[in-house]
């Protein structure tokens, strides 16, 4: 496998991690939103429902033209970066809300 199909792999299961994240925390602010009906918990189903969308796109980017980025590292290395650090930063969130 080379650097660049590794690269694809990472960031698909970031993506799909992402996927994951997001369903666990959109369960839990969607029950939330039913209980107490604010606008806060509003906007995060609503960023949660966008990111799940971004996350799908790429995934689909991702495993089904990686061929346009078969020579070319520089920019699929940030594109995985990018990925890590949202999985990162959904990490936290999801430890905050559970909490």
């Amino acid at each position: 496998m080379s650097r660049a199909q590794s690269l694809l792999l990472l960031a698909a299961v970031f993506s799909g991690l992402n996927l994951v994240l997001l369903g666990a925390l959109s369960a839990v602010w969607l029950r939330n939103y039913w209980t107490f009906r604010t606008k806060q918990v509003l906007a995060l189903c609503s960023f949660a429902a966008l990111l799940a969308g971004e996350n799908l796109a790429a995934l689909a980017f991702h495993l089904g033209m990686g061929m346009l980025y078969a020579d070319a590292t520089g920019p699929l290395l940030v594109a995985t970066g990018l990925r890590g650090l949202q999985f990162v930063a959904l990490c936290f969130l999801a430890w905050a809300t559970l909490q």
